[in-house]
């Protein structure tokens, strides 16, 4: 018997979510797709720039993702903006719609892949940053940077 691919592939990732979300907890859940929509995942064309996760009658879908049309797709080809179903448990979709209701709260994906052959999805919980927090984060980052670039290089002298 050949063996399992447990490797994950990304298919997409959301860089903008952790600049602009503090993110807390983080879901992983499966989806609902057609056919079309997982080959055109398998060629890498998606994006998760502007989508967000709602819970609606107990369900999760994931709206404003973005699959392109399959190339060598007919005309049951998908629509690239639909809402799409996420497959999680009973106790995590509750879960999510209670910290999905507090102010201040989204549900948003950060990464997409493949995982043993199943599209999957990373939800985070994002509580929106300021403009404030945003700038200090950017100059933390730089004086990060600055310290590293100044270690590597006296290492180099030595």
């Amino acid at each position: 018997m050949a063996k399992e691919n447990t490797a994950q592939k990304l298919i997409a990732s959301n860089k903008t979510a952790r600049m602009n979300y503090d993110i807390g907890d983080i879901y992983e859940a499966g989806m609902v797709l057609s056919g079309t929509e997982v080959k055109a995942l398998r060629a890498g064309k998606a994006n998760l720039k502007d989508s967000y996760a709602v819970v609606k009658d107990d369900e999760v879908y994931l709206r404003e993702m973005h699959i392109s049309h399959y190339d060598h797709g007919n005309r049951f080809n998908h629509e690239p903006l639909r809402p799409r179903k996420l497959l999680l448990h009973k106790r995590e979709i509750r879960k999510l719609y209670g910290q999905s209701r507090e102010k201040g709260l989204a549900l948003v994906p950060l990464k997409l892949y493949f995982k043993n052959g199943k599209v999957k999805v990373e939800i985070g919980i994002g509580k929106g940053k300021k403009l404030y927090d945003r700038r200090q984060d950017i100059k933390q980052r730089e004086e990060r940077r600055d310290i590293a670039r100044d270690f590597k290089s006296k290492l180099i002298k030595i």
